[in-house]
């Protein structure tokens, strides 16, 4: 078993390193912070089944940082939840194949709604449909799955997560995001006391200020 658990581990971390870093990701922190903090939109992530639930996680990081962020959930936005998205809004859709039914639905219906909301896309096929329509293109650099069958989300998703965590701590450097920032929005809980104290130390004079 321990073989079986570094072989895992050791997959996805090559797999992590694999990520091509080019400058799609720029364009992409770029567009969310010129919608969301130029132009008081939000950054709307969806994504279907388990991409779903990485796309849920990145919005709510980002909305804890002092980026507005929501999750839509893809087959919800069909019955109603679509009202969520206003006119300054930028989209966020992760999809490892780049086809996923639901999300393109999605896509559609947005543009119905507000025409020409600019995408950004993370997927592992740059010749999907999604792939073809995003304004930035973020490529996973399509990691085989470590799932013994190969079918099962595993790699991918853990790649997926990095992707978001770089576009987050991009944002967070360009807005200038502090410890007293991270505060007002995450009050409680073992966070909300450490980001306090972080403040708290960062208005504390330096000792040669003292003097």
């Amino acid at each position: 078993m321990e073989e079986t658990i570094r072989r895992v581990i050791e997959h996805e971390a090559q797999a992590i390193k694999n990520i091509p870093v080019n400058n799609s990701f720029r364009e992409a922190v770029e567009l969310i912070y010129q919608r969301v903090h130029q132009q008081n939109g939000k950054l709307v992530a969806s994504g279907m089944g388990k991409a779903g639930q990485i796309a849920l996680n990145i919005a709510t990081t980002f909305s804890s940082t002092g980026t507005p962020a929501v999750f839509l959930h893809p087959s919800d936005s069909q019955h109603g939840d679509l009202g969520v998205v206003q006119k300054n809004d930028v989209l966020l859709l992760i999809s490892n194949s780049g086809k996923t039914r639901e999300i393109i639905e999605l896509v559609q219906l947005a543009d119905n709604l507000y025409p020409n909301l600019p995408l950004i896309v993370i997927s592992s096929n740059p010749e999907g449909e999604l792939a073809k329509n995003a304004d930035v293109f973020i490529f996973t650099g399509n990691p085989q799955e470590v799932c013994p069958l190969g079918l099962s989300p595993t790699t991918s998703t853990t790649v997926m997560t990095v992707i978001g965590d770089a576009l987050v701590v991009s944002l967070m450097e360009k807005i200038g995001f502090t410890s007293e920032d991270y505060a007002k929005r995450h009050h409680g809980g073992y966070l909300g006391d450490k980001s306090r104290e972080k403040a708290k130390a960062s208005l504390q004079p330096s000792p040669k200020e003292r003097d």
